[in-house]
């Protein structure tokens, strides 16, 4: 599932970062360095990871 609050483009890797518990900072960075697989990669993901449902964030 997608990051609701840890986004910076579209909460691929915050989602992936909240999911196997890391930092969402050390998830970008690998995305960075590996940029022409991962490019393909992300755009995939972020068709195909479901956004948060709304509710669950909201009190």
């Amino acid at each position: 599932m997608k990051s609701e609050f840890n986004r910076s483009i579209s909460g691929v890797c915050g989602g992936i970062a909240n999911y196997f518990e890391l930092s969402a900072l050390f998830v970008r960075v690998i995305f960075l360095i590996f940029i022409p697989a991962n490019l393909i990669i992300y755009m995939i993901l972020a068709n195909i990871i479901p956004d948060p449902p709304s509710s669950l964030y909201k009190k």
